[in-house]
């Protein structure tokens, strides 16, 4: 178990990226054998601008200054499935806990 450092949620390690600090970038440990500190992220849009703005990354990496998120952010957008348009992503029918909704009578 980690926790994502966006919405600081507590996942499996198979649910999450590993992120780490290089040359001042965050990028994508695919593998995780990658050598330095790691944080591990949710694969979701949402989670990846909370951690921008809580500035979650220097923190988490133990970097000094500001680092670039911007390979993180295109890895994001190529994994994220696109939903159709005027609907959320949640909206499909399924609870969290993966269960059906039950419609109303």
């Amino acid at each position: 178990m980690r926790t994502c450092v966006g919405c600081k949620r507590r996942a499996l390690i198979g649910e999450l990226l590993r992120v780490v600090a290089v040359a001042g970038r965050v990028v994508v440990d695919e593998r995780r054998r990658l050598p330095g500190r790691g944080a591990w992220l949710h694969p979701d849009p949402d989670c990846l601008a909370k951690a921008e703005r809580r500035r979650a990354f220097p923190r988490a990496l133990r970097a000094p200054g500001a680092l670039d998120a911007r390979e993180v952010r295109e890895h994001v957008g190529r994994t994220t499935p696109h939903h159709d348009p005027g609907t959320s992503p949640g909206s499909r029918g399924i609870k969290e806990a993966g269960r059906p909704v039950m419609s109303q009578p």
